[in-house]
């Protein structure tokens, strides 16, 4: 079965990643660290912005392909993937700074209220709800 809303959020969610990894690779060339953060604050940060899209994306794509093959998908499902990748966006502009800023904030916030949103519609759907 073909899971359009889920291959293409899946699509994106990897040039989100690959946009991670390039921030990161430009940091280490240009500051001569092959191995670890060698001490340099924004890639610390980098590095675990990155770390923390990998830790949650897996997850959500599988609710969102659980729902889709449930036939509770639509474009509903469509929105809040792309509000959940726009969330990890700001989350990974937000890590380069030292200290709680607005894009950080708007990014956890956006991806807690999504997870917690497809959670929801999961059990739902489990249930028979909808």
């Amino acid at each position: 079965m073909l899971l359009p809303t889920t291959l293409s959020i899946a699509a994106a969610a990897m040039l989100v990643n690959l946009w991670h990894f390039i921030r990161i690779v430009r940091l280490r060339v240009g500051s001569k660290v092959i191995h670890g953060d060698g001490g340099h604050p924004l890639l610390a940060h980098r590095m675990r912005a990155h770390a923390n899209f990998t830790e949650n994306v897996p997850l959500t794509l599988i609710l969102i392909a659980a729902i889709e093959l449930a036939g509770r998908g639509g474009q509903w499902l469509a929105i809040a993937g792309a509000v959940y990748l726009v969330a990890r966006i700001l989350h990974g502009f937000g890590m380069d700074a030292e200290r709680e800023n607005l894009p950080r904030a708007v990014g956890m916030l956006g991806t807690l209220l999504v997870q917690v949103g497809l959670a929801a519609a999961a059990v739902l759907i489990a249930l028979g709800r909808i």
